[in-house]
């Protein structure tokens, strides 16, 4: 296997997370600037990395199945994170919801790539716009504090919910495109 710069980028947000999650616990002014930068950045590379692979022809096995693991392990340490920093029912829910989901689309798809049909299950154009909500809830929950007039934490967590309802169209939609599978098994 060699190590491309996509891939690098990858193994960059896997190695943020511990980095994450030490500066989210740190209590001086400006923590939580930094912890929403770290994230950020982590998000950035995940756009990134795919933009490199593609543009730079470096895709690899090893880069499409690590990509995704990063993305979901770096956004599921933020909400685990963000539901003790913020115990509410809706923070709790929405979260479950999308960890959840994350964890039965990826099953999902394995079992599909087993039978030989895992071109059902590609990404589609609504779990994009659900990434994109989810990470934008994410950076607007981990800053908190109000910019101005704008009420950071209440526009994060309504967003969250946006993205929760994604998650569930999109988990429909990919059961769905697999249930003809389903039902020939």
């Amino acid at each position: 296997m060699q190590l491309n710069l996509p891939t690098l980028l990858t193994l960059l947000r896997i190695a943020l997370i511990p980095v994450f999650v030490g500066v989210f616990f740190l209590s001086f002014h400006g923590a939580n600037l930094l912890c929403t930068t770290l994230f950020g950045l982590a998000a950035l590379t995940d756009w990134l990395d795919g933009y490199l692979a593609r543009r730079l022809n470096q895709t690899s096995a090893f880069g499409a199945f690590l990509d995704p693991v990063a993305d979901k392990l770096m956004v599921a340490t933020a909400l685990v994170l963000l539901v003790q920093a913020i115990p509410t029912p809706l923070m709790s829910i929405a979260s479950a919801v999308i960890i959840g989901r994350e964890i039965a689309i990826s099953a999902l798809r394995e079992w599909m790539a087993q039978v030989g049909d895992h071109g059902r299950v590609a990404v589609s154009m609504v779990g994009k716009f659900k990434t994109t909500a989810q990470m934008v809830a994410v950076l607007l929950l981990l800053y908190r504090e109000p910019i101005g007039f704008f009420p950071t934490l209440d526009a994060g967590l309504g967003l969250l919910v946006v993205a929760a309802a994604l998650t569930l169209w999109s988990m429909l939609h990919y059961l769905a495109a697999a249930w003809p599978v389903f039902r020939q098994r």
